[in-house]
């Protein structure tokens, strides 16, 4: 598959509500919460006035379809680990996992993020979420080990 990894333009910062509702993990046989879910202050941190200095995003696109996204800023969020440290989201539309798009976004955002001089970026994910082992291949360890979810950071 022809696709290339870029920077988010500042047109396309809309892009991240649809984005932003594809991350949240929903287990086989349980219904899709409402898209209107996004709107929970919650996660509206994700995403609210994006596009500050310290927000960085990058996008996988095919066929001129932006069909995936990866980003981070600095918030109090579920994966918090300190003031220096960057919270970081990544979804793909469904049809589009499982490709390796995934892991080259990763791998941009993090490059990026080193050469910003940041020393690391947390992320949250649910165990029962696929994507845990990618994290892992990336860099990610786990630092916290909660009831439904761990906390990881990736050494930059």
């Amino acid at each position: 598959m022809n696709y290339k990894i870029r920077a988010l333009k500042p047109c396309e910062i809309k892009l991240l509500d649809t984005f932003l509702y594809e991350a949240i993990f929903v287990p086989e046989g349980i219904k899709a919460p409402p898209k209107d879910v996004i709107n929970h202050p919650d996660l509206q941190k994700y995403i609210s006035d994006f596009g500050k200095k310290s927000d960085f995003c990058y996008v996988a696109e095919v066929e001129g379809k932006v069909i995936g996204a990866v980003w981070t800023r600095m918030i109090e969020d579920y994966s918090h680990v300190d003031d220096d440290t960057p919270s970081l989201a990544i979804s793909l539309l469904k049809e589009y996992r499982h490709l390796g798009i995934g892991t080259k976004l990763m791998k941009q955002i993090l490059l990026t993020l080193k050469e910003k001089g940041y020393k690391q970026v947390s992320l949250s994910v649910q165990k029962a979420n696929y994507p845990v082992h990618m994290y892992q291949k990336v860099g990610f360890e786990i630092i916290h080990d909660n009831k439904e979810d761990y906390i990881m950071i990736c050494q930059l």
